[in-house]
């Protein structure tokens, strides 16, 4: 296991009103590769620890790391980390993960599904693609709640292009001025989506449970063998 390395955050950026994205520099940081994620650990004077685990979403090619965080309000970490300041530090131990990783000799085209702030580990790997001005076509998927809890909306679309290629679809926007896409990731979206090269995708699922595995299911359904799915979960114990 990695050490515990001591970070200080050297930019905050306000994603949503629930949602921060902390750059971060730790000097003995070794990198990373996209979609892996860190440990955090906050300490209190009393010696109480609390750790939590959250994906990196910075570009292995970026300098520093980006940590994007949404506030639960019962949380135990979040609401301290979503209150930080440029020059506040706390520690970090990773990178962790080797499967759920998008590599550079990937040839396949990749498909990228995120519900949520599942959609963390998944930009990492759309803004390495973008860095390497990577020629093997990459879709993100992106299924959020409302048009309010959309992160890195702006950036996305200003990396779009006929490599990188964005689609958002929200599941409780009421507002009418919403012209993109409602409801869920489902079969019909996929089928619709994937085209007749479904066979062919290395996929990338990343959300709450129900998602990830719905959304697996509807992919294999559409012809996309289980071994080209990988899932990464994550649930109410790593995001506090």
């Amino acid at each position: 296991m990695p050490a515990w390395l001591v970070s200080t955050v050297t930019k905050t950026i306000a994603e949503t009103t629930d949602a921060v994205s902390l750059w971060l520099d730790a000097p003995e940081w070794g990198g990373h590769r996209a979609g892996q994620h860190i440990d955090v650990r906050l300490t209190a004077e009393d010696g109480y620890s609390a750790e939590r685990s959250y994906s990196i979403a910075s570009s292995p090619d970026a300098d520093g790391v980006e940590l994007s965080i949404v506030r639960l309000d019962d949380g135990e970490v979040s609401p301290y980390l979503t209150g930080l300041a440029v020059g506040d530090q706390f520690e970090i131990r990773g990178p962790i993960g080797g499967y759920f990783v998008w590599e550079k000799t990937e040839m396949r085209p990749a498909l990228l599904l995120g519900g949520g702030s599942g959609v963390v580990p998944l930009m990492s790997m759309f803004r390495y693609h973008a860095d390497l001005n990577a020629a093997t076509p990459m879709r993100l998927i992106y299924s959020a709640r409302t048009e309010q809890d959309l992160l890195y909306r702006e950036e996305l679309n200003s990396m779009t292009n006929s490599q990188r290629d964005v689609v958002i679809t929200l599941t409780r926007e009421t507002s009418p001025t919403w012209s993109g896409r409602r409801g869920r990731i489902d079969q019909d979206l996929l089928s619709e989506l994937a085209g007749p090269g479904a066979s062919d995708l290395a996929c990338f699922v990343c959300g709450p449970t129900p998602f990830v595995e719905s959304v697996a299911d509807a992919l294999v359904a559409i012809g996309v063998p289980p071994a080209n799915v990988k899932t990464e979960r994550f649930g109410p114990t790593n995001g506090g």
